[in-house]
């Protein structure tokens, strides 16, 4: 006869048969619930749907990385643009070609 001890007491993420999905920031809402399956018993079933949960973790590694780095071109080119902005502000400043064609009223 086993002993059960308080880790037993405790919920297993596989024990909850529901989805949380949280999307642009909104609070997150329960999902219908997930259809119980029980696992292939063909060897050659369950390899394959291996195969593909290790194809879809890569697929899904290779996108993170590919989202990082698109974040991090946006952030430079961001920044790359307020320099140029500014540069373009001075030069329109500095130059006659762009101050304004009236002459300025005097102060009263």
């Amino acid at each position: 006869m086993s002993q059960k001890t308080e880790q037993d007491d405790i919920p297993l993420a596989d024990d909850d048969d529901t989805v949380t999905i949280i999307s642009g920031g909104k609070t997150p809402r329960a999902a219908q619930p997930l259809p119980k399956e029980e696992p292939p018993e063909d060897p050659e079933e369950k390899a394959r749907l291996i195969t593909q949960v290790l194809e879809l973790q890569n697929t899904l590694d290779d996108l993170s990385q590919r989202v990082e780095s698109v974040k991090e071109e946006s952030l430079k080119l961001r920044s790359e643009n307020q320099v140029l902005g500014q540069y373009i502000q001075n030069l329109m400043a500095s130059s006659s070609v762009f101050q304004s064609s009236q002459p300025p009223r005097p102060k009263q």
